[in-house]
């Protein structure tokens, strides 16, 4: 599997997926830290999207982005 190379690539594309089939999607993340790093994946079983960093700013982005998602589910229109 490939990884988006940026944020903003994977952040398009992840609410994309989302909104397209809300009820099939999941999203995992893992941190290992012996590589320093955090791996965010996303998939409705057909499209997987990945995006891994190393960088701790981006840790803010993803609590936005994961925040912007929750907003979604939580609404009443989908």
């Amino acid at each position: 599997m490939t990884y988006i190379k940026t944020w903003e690539d994977f952040e398009k594309a992840g609410e994309r997926l989302y909104l397209q089939e809300p009820t099939k999607v999941r999203y995992t993340m893992k941190y290992t830290h012996s590589k320093n790093q955090l791996i965010l994946k996303m998939t409705d079983d057909v499209v997987c999207l990945q995006f891994k960093t190393e960088i701790a700013q981006d840790v803010r982005k993803i609590d936005k982005f994961i925040n912007n998602l929750m907003r979604h589910m939580a609404s009443k229109e989908h």
